[in-house]
């Protein structure tokens, strides 16, 4: 999150309600009770109810049935074929006609007659023009399924457990607000001497289905031993994982195109769904080490098989 946008709160409640932010994430197939989610924050229920939603803007209640859809949106999208009942209890409803319910609260239809596919080419303008209109960014074009101008290749990859030290970015594409993230967590880390260890970030939301304002993105750093987190630098453990790994050396545009291949060209024939993570970007060196106008990073989809 960062202490320095309109909202000035203490570190401590920062560091608090990330906590319950990710207990939710593991947790999203599960029953997620207050009590539960402002023990894992170590606050009162009363009390966390109040400092979530100041933080947030939305209660406990409405973030959890938020990420269970846009979390259904992402598996419509990316591993289709699955049944209503099926997807219900991926994310975390008591049965289909409660998802159905839900979505159509939500998104004013049924999943059954959702237009997806217009749905995300709306998100993907709204990404695209608020990136694109940032100083020196390139113009995003989306690569269409089936097609590989730039030749990527993919790599199947088993990574081990990991530990990481985050710092989480709400909002993530105002202009400026992950590289400033960075460059807080860099400082951290330099003081701890843990600087020239792998560097990851990720979104936590998939642009194409949730708003850009609702986002999250985490600059993480892998972090080894009894390393101590507190304040807006969080900790975080990720399981072993299988990922689908492209190589790129270029501008954002690149990355965005490497993604959309892996997406909607490799992930449909692999024989594989997307994991229950989030993609990555594996920097090679430091994140924006030459600015922000060329990365060299490994783009990283965790997989499972289908």
């Amino acid at each position: 999150m960062d202490p320095e946008g309109e909202l000035a709160v203490p570190a401590n409640y920062v560091e608090r309600v990330n906590r319950a932010i990710d207990h939710v994430v593991r947790n999203l197939d599960q029953p997620l009770r207050l009590g539960s989610v402002s023990g894992a924050a170590g606050f009162s229920p009363f009390h966390f109810h109040r400092v979530f939603k100041a933080l947030l803007g939305e209660t406990l209640n409405q973030f959890i049935k938020r990420q269970r859809l846009e979390r259904a949106l992402y598996l419509m999208s990316h591993a289709p074929g699955r049944s209503l009942t099926e997807l219900a209890l991926d994310c975390g409803f008591a049965s289909s006609s409660d998802f159905s319910r839900s979505f159509k609260q939500h998104y004013g239809q049924p999943p059954s007659v959702f237009d997806l596919e217009s749905f995300r080419d709306a998100r993907r303008d709204d990404f695209e023009r608020v990136v694109s209109a940032q100083e020196g960014a390139p113009r995003f074009t989306a690569l269409p399924a089936g097609q590989n101008p730039d030749g990527f290749v993919a790599n199947v990859r088993e990574l081990p457990a990991r530990t990481v030290a985050y710092l989480r970015v709400l909002d993530p594409y105002r202009e400026g607000a992950v590289q400033a993230a960075c460059e807080r967590l860099l400082a951290w880390a330099t003081a701890r001497g843990l600087a020239g260890g792998q560097w990851l970030g990720y979104m936590w939301d998939e642009p194409e289905t949730v708003s850009l304002a609702k986002c999250r993105y985490d600059v993480a750093l892998v972090v080894e031993g009894d390393v101590e987190t507190a304040g807006e630098i969080g900790r975080f453990d990720f399981p072993a994982m299988r990922v689908a790994e492209v190589l790129m050396r270029g501008d954002g545009a690149l990355e965005a195109r490497a993604f959309d291949w892996l997406y909607k060209t490799w992930l449909p024939r692999s024989g594989h769904v997307p994991d229950d993570q989030p993609a990555f970007e594996a920097w090679i060196g430091r994140p924006f080490a030459h600015g922000n106008a060329h990365f060299e990073l490994a783009c990283q989809l965790p997989i499972r098989p289908a």
